[in-house]
């Protein structure tokens, strides 16, 4: 992480649009074999055996406050939300599934308001708003499987999207002294005994795997390592590195990475789609903290 490349917060958004953007296409992908839980349990496990041997002596060194913060945020950020997607992608296509994940911003500025009385910009409110319609404009527009979904397994999504922010927070407010590597190391090594747990209640390791399960468990590998793995080091990294709001503005990238991903699975492209993607890169030049104001502080 000490690399210089790595300290650009603009090449790390992109990375993390581009890793978390595909994430949707390949829990489509693995749903086809396994079931929403055992997703979800995959790659929280497999991250925790990853990541543990830095995750063990980290939390060890942890004072109990800073532990307990960690399994917080990683409850919000890096648990729950790893089933709730999985669960509405029974319904709900991966293009739909990478825009509703558009409104985490939103949260975040709703949330760091009414939870800890953090004041945002007018211009981050408006950026804020304006990226929000260049997902609604998306959504509108885009072939996925809308009339089958229902709405229960799209507030699922909302709720996941809301968890994502309570966890940036938690990161950036209340763990900005410990190292990024430590946090998300100890993130994975927390969660990843009851991952187990329900991977082996979920018959996992009993299932047949033929050849239409391997492929899956291919897909769901990638998913884990990059889009879980090292994906929540870096995401965790820009956090701290910038703030939570900004860190967060990787959910306005997602739904344009989701939607190519759609297009190349066999979904229509057409106009609607360019002019949400204009307005989300409009929405992010707003939001962006700039370079010489102040952080923001807690009342």
């Amino acid at each position: 992480m000490d690399i210089k490349i790595f300290k650009n917060k603009w090449f790390l958004l992109t990375i993390m649009a581009i890793t978390w953007g595909s994430s949707f296409i390949l829990i489509k992908k693995s749903l086809l074999a396994f079931t929403p839980f055992q997703i979800g349990a995959f790659r929280v496990g497999l991250a925790g055996l990853i990541l543990s041997y830095l995750g063990i002596p980290a939390l060890r060194k942890m004072t109990r406050r800073d532990a307990l913060w960690v399994g917080a945020a990683g409850f919000f950020g890096n648990f729950l939300p790893m089933f709730l997607f999985p669960i509405a992608q029974t319904q709900v296509g991966s293009s739909l599934a990478g825009i509703i994940n558009s409104l985490e911003p939103i949260f975040v500025l709703v949330l760091a308001f009414m939870l800890f009385g953090i004041k945002s910009r007018l211009t981050q409110v408006f950026g804020a708003i304006i990226g929000f319609l260049g997902a609604a404009v998306l959504l509108y527009f885009s072939e996925s499987k809308t009339e089958d979904s229902q709405i229960a397994y799209t507030l699922l999504m909302v709720l996941a999207s809301a968890c994502y922010a309570i966890s940036a927070l938690i990161i950036k407010l209340k763990l900005q002294e410990v190292k990024s590597i430590h946090v998300s190391s100890g993130v994975f090594t927390i969660w990843m005994v009851p991952s187990m747990f329900i991977l082996i209640f979920s018959g996992f390791f009993t299932k047949d795997f033929d050849a239409a399960a391997i492929e899956a468990l291919g897909f769901m590998s990638l998913l884990s390592i990059f889009g879980t793995a090292i994906g929540i080091v870096l995401f965790y990294k820009l956090i701290q590195d910038t703030s939570a709001v900004f860190a967060s503005t990787v959910s306005y990238l997602l739904p344009i990475v989701a939607v190519i991903w759609g297009v190349l699975d066999g979904e229509e492209f057409n106009i609607w789609y360019l002019l949400g993607a204009v307005l989300i890169l409009i929405g992010i030049y707003l939001i962006r903290e700039k370079k010489k104001k102040p952080q923001v502080t807690p009342r």
